[in-house]
């Protein structure tokens, strides 16, 4: 079957970046170098494509009853222009997918709406959402416009004040998780204070004919999903499907330790057994290597003396603090410090759970 492609893909080809298989997505991996790349998100601004993403506009008067009912925070409480991070649970409350959804400011491609699934997820997300309101009998449209839409992160501590030369929008008055509809390079936009980084920035969405435009009017390093990656690592950001799944790795918002995206004062799916789901006996946690090595995925994490305590889900060597980091699933009861050890080629590696982010932001 055919990778997607996204919209900027002739232009990432010219530039030479390198690319890989994201989620049925052709998309760049890398154009010059990782440790470039998100060096320059760290101390200046770097540009992401992130057009994988998945796009479902909702709209019609119970837009927010469904919403609000399949994401495991309060979507009906949201003010226009307004958004939050929230869990999509199935009945056991397990994990299906992590999300953005957006109060749109203003009607925007005719949607009031936006949920933001991650790569690949868009279809089988519009379908739940239109099954549920058909069993609900809500009135609303669900539309995925995955495939119309362009997605572009402008990330890093000088992602404002570039973005400001080239929009009729002050990005300073955005709060955290706002969004504004302005022209960005001359073309509509949603513009919002979101990202995956832990930096300042914006994410901007757009007409997938004018992706372009918008893209070269951001003077800064393009990047790629490499740096992406270390970056949301080194802030301990989940990734779908890695660090949590519905079939290989079945796990709650309370697991992930995303218990801050659960309102259980809201009638979701999987509200009820997540009610009862509050204390887990495991929990996602930092681990950060005191020796030479880097965690990687499946990596088994032990204590001193070789007993088995988790797995590493996602691990890099990171380039901010120049040491191995990873997140795994630990005793819910590990504080922070504790000594570990990581199994890295059958060789005990010392190592000690982190908090996240692992770094200050």
């Amino acid at each position: 079957m055919a990778l997607r492609q996204s919209p900027l893909a002739e232009t990432h080809a010219t530039r030479g970046a390198k690319t890989t298989d994201f989620g049925g997505w052709e998309m760049p991996v890398e154009f010059d170098s990782i440790r470039d790349e998100h060096e320059a998100v760290r101390s200046a601004a770097g540009r992401f494509d992130v057009s994988h993403m998945g796009q479902l506009l909702v709209s019609g008067p119970d837009a927010a009853e469904l919403t609000d009912r399949l994401v495991s925070n309060d979507v009906r409480g949201l003010a226009r222009g307004k958004a939050c991070y929230a869990a999509i649970t199935d009945d056991e409350g397990v994990m299906l997918d992590d999300t953005v959804v957006y109060h749109l400011p203003e009607a925007w491609l005719e949607g009031t709406h936006l949920v933001i699934p991650n790569a690949g997820h868009d279809a089988e997300m519009a379908d739940r959402w239109r099954e549920y309101r058909d069993e609900w009998e809500l009135d609303a449209t669900v539309e995925n416009r995955t495939d119309d839409v362009a997605m572009i992160a402008l990330q890093g501590p000088d992602s404002l004040g570039l973005l400001a030369s080239e929009t009729d929008a002050d990005p300073e008055e955005l709060d955290f998780f706002e969004a504004t509809v302005a022209e960005v390079a001359g073309v509509e936009s949603l513009v919002a204070n979101t990202g995956y980084t832990g930096e300042p920035g914006v994410e901007i969405l757009c007409s997938r004919t004018e992706a372009e435009t918008v893209w070269e009017s951001l003077d800064c390093q393009p990047c790629g999903l490499g740096a992406r990656d270390t970056l949301r690592l080194e802030m301990g950001f989940l990734l779908s499907g890695q660090d949590f799944d519905p079939a290989e790795h079945p796990r709650t918002p309370f697991e992930t330790d995303i218990g801050f995206a659960v309102d259980l004062d809201s009638e979701f799916v999987g509200r009820d057994a997540l009610a009862s789901a509050t204390d887990p006996v495991e929990r996602l946690q930092g681990v950060r290597l005191t020796e030479r090595g880097v965690p990687r995925e499946g990596y088994p994490v032990t204590t001193p003396g070789g007993d088995s305590l988790g797995t590493i889900t996602s691990g890099t060597m990171s380039p901010t603090l120049g040491e191995g980091i990873g997140l795994a699933y630990l005793p819910a009861d590990t504080e922070p410090g504790t000594a570990v050890a990581v199994e890295i080629r059958g060789e005990g590696k010392e190592a000690v759970t982190s908090a996240t982010p692992f770094l200050d932001r």
